[in-house]
């Protein structure tokens, strides 16, 4: 089938571009065609339907994005496995506790986080939105195969009608009534219809609703990654929050006896006023520091009940103040990442999607065939109407072509990519973040690691440089305020090391994220729906 050049590059094929897929024809000649149609059609109707069954496909060649991604991350540094944050990766037959659990968070050894995310699995509402999109994602994919099917449909009619009635003027002027005729009218057919896909628009559309349901399938992966992710983030901080609780209690435990300490020192002459006035301005400051520690505490706590579905009145935890040792994270290549991110995934399938739209789109340049045909019987007698003499039969094709419409199906083809253009460069980006992600996260967990083995001895010695400083005090070498600086040293020492602690927690738990995806390769012919 010869096509001039101009219309080819006007709907958007070239044939000299590599990623646009040029037009490919069916096998079918006009030998195949009904035999019924040579009748029923003129010779030059049958000779124009024949060439046109001589279909073309309108839809792009599809190839994945790619991306030059490094093969190895940039942090990834011999730091990392000194720390004991990044380890070198095994295979899970060499090594099985090398390999991350599907229920990744298990890592943690805490049993009242595996508790968490069993309740955020089946309550979790980001969760439940997922799932209801990927539902009507697969009604959507359901609807579009069964455009490519014939339709059948039955029809059933009848009616009484009374004509020729009413009254007439005769000749010599008088009114006369006369009397009409009653019709009855009775039918009963079916009726099929059929549109040929000659130029892939209705396989397009096929193709196009299954990669958005692939894409919403990944989007419910992502959103369940991100509510474990989030629980465990959101858990991490209620334990750190109350870290700061049992500490800031122990401190103002210890700040109430230097003051009366002070009080009675105070009274025996031996320090003055101003000596009693910071004392009980370091206890009441600490009082207040714990009462927005509670509040902290208490919001976190109400915002895993929304992660798990629940009313916060109905969700409590009890207080424990322990922080989860953060575990090594196995090591992965950057390449591995766009296999097992969900949200990578998804962004694939939208390209993929919007690549079918554009044959979609191309295929309104050409005429649409459809094969109809009924039967059935009519008849002024219903107790006569199923005889063979009331039978009524039609069978044939009509086209259908759209000769001018203002540019609006160029405006399509050209909104259509636009769209692909759109949702690869969408695609490219959330490479890129997911790969910043991991590097950020990788560097952050390492440095912190070394932060938080440095603060905690910066924390033993400042508890030790207070012991001498009160000793020095009640022995009445030095004055109340050396306590009171030591004192101030320990506090910002102590919550150094609670948030380094929380921070380290964050980082490695992003990472845990991203390794936990799933094991699925990014291949789009053999993902299944």
């Amino acid at each position: 089938m010869n096509m001039p050049a101009q219309f080819l590059n006007q709907i958007g094929f070239n044939p000299n571009q590599g990623k646009r897929k040029k037009l490919t024809f069916m096998k079918n000649s006009p030998g195949a065609l009904p035999r019924w149609m040579p009748r029923l059609m003129p010779p030059t109707v049958t000779l124009f339907t024949a060439l046109a069954l001589v279909a073309c496909s309108t839809q792009p060649v599809y190839q994945p994005p790619r991306l030059d991604v490094p093969a190895r991350f940039k942090e990834a540094t011999p730091e990392a496995a000194q720390f004991g944050v990044w380890q070198p990766a095994q295979s899970s037959a060499a090594s099985p506790g090398t390999a991350v659990p599907e229920q990744w968070w298990t890592v943690y050894g805490d049993s009242t986080l595996d508790q968490l995310q069993q309740a955020a699995a089946a309550g979790n509402p980001s969760v439940e939105q997922a799932v209801a999109r990927l539902r009507s994602a697969q009604a959507a994919v359901a609807s579009s195969r069964a455009a490519q099917l014939p339709t059948l449909g039955t029809t059933g009619s009848g009616s009484r009608a009374l004509t020729g009635g009413g009254t007439y003027s005769n000749t010599n002027g008088e009114n006369v009534a006369r009397s009409g005729s009653i019709n009855n009218t009775f039918s009963l057919g079916l009726n099929a219809s059929w549109e040929l896909d000659l130029w892939g628009k209705l396989s397009g559309a096929v193709d196009a609703s299954r990669a958005s349901a692939q894409a919403s399938a990944d989007d419910l992966a992502a959103a369940r990654l991100s509510a474990q992710a989030s629980v465990a983030q959101t858990y991490f901080s209620l334990r750190a929050a109350e870290a700061q609780m049992t500490y800031l209690q122990e401190s103002l435990q210890a700040y109430e006896q230097s003051l009366k300490l002070t009080q009675n020192r105070y009274k025996a002459g031996v320090v003055s006023s101003a000596d009693v006035a910071q004392a009980q301005s370091q206890y009441k400051s600490t009082q207040a520091s714990l009462l927005e520690a509670r509040i902290t505490r208490a919001q976190y706590e109400h915002a895993l009940a929304a992660l798990l579905g629940k009313a916060p009145a109905n969700f409590s935890l009890p207080v424990t103040g322990r922080l989860p040792t953060p575990p090594a994270v196995p090591e992965m290549l950057a390449s591995t990442l766009l296999e097992r991110r969900p949200d990578i995934a998804a962004a694939e399938r939208r390209v993929a999607m919007a690549n079918a739209q554009i044959g979609v789109a191309r295929a309104a340049y050409f005429p649409s065939l459809t094969l109809s045909a009924s039967a059935g019987y009519r008849n002024s007698v219903l107790s006569d109407l199923l005889n063979a003499p009331n039978l009524f039969w039609s069978l044939g094709p009509a086209l259908a072509m759209s000769l001018f419409d203002g540019g609006a199906r160029s405006a399509a083809v050209e909104s259509a990519r636009a769209t692909l253009d759109l949702n690869a460069a969408t695609y490219k980006q959330t490479v890129l973040t997911a790969l910043q992600e991991v590097e950020d996260n990788l560097v952050a967990a390492v440095n912190l690691a070394q932060e938080e083995q440095v603060q905690t001895e910066a924390l033993a010695a400042a508890q030790k440089s207070l012991t001498v400083a009160n000793n020095q005090y009640q022995a009445g070498i030095v004055a109340y305020l050396n306590v009171l600086s030591a004192q101030t040293t320990v506090l910002s020492a102590q919550n150094s090391l609670n948030s380094v602690r929380n921070r380290r927690l964050t980082a490695v738990n992003t990472l845990l994220k991203n390794v936990a995806g799933r094991w699925e390769p990014l291949d789009a012919g053999l993902r299944k729906e």
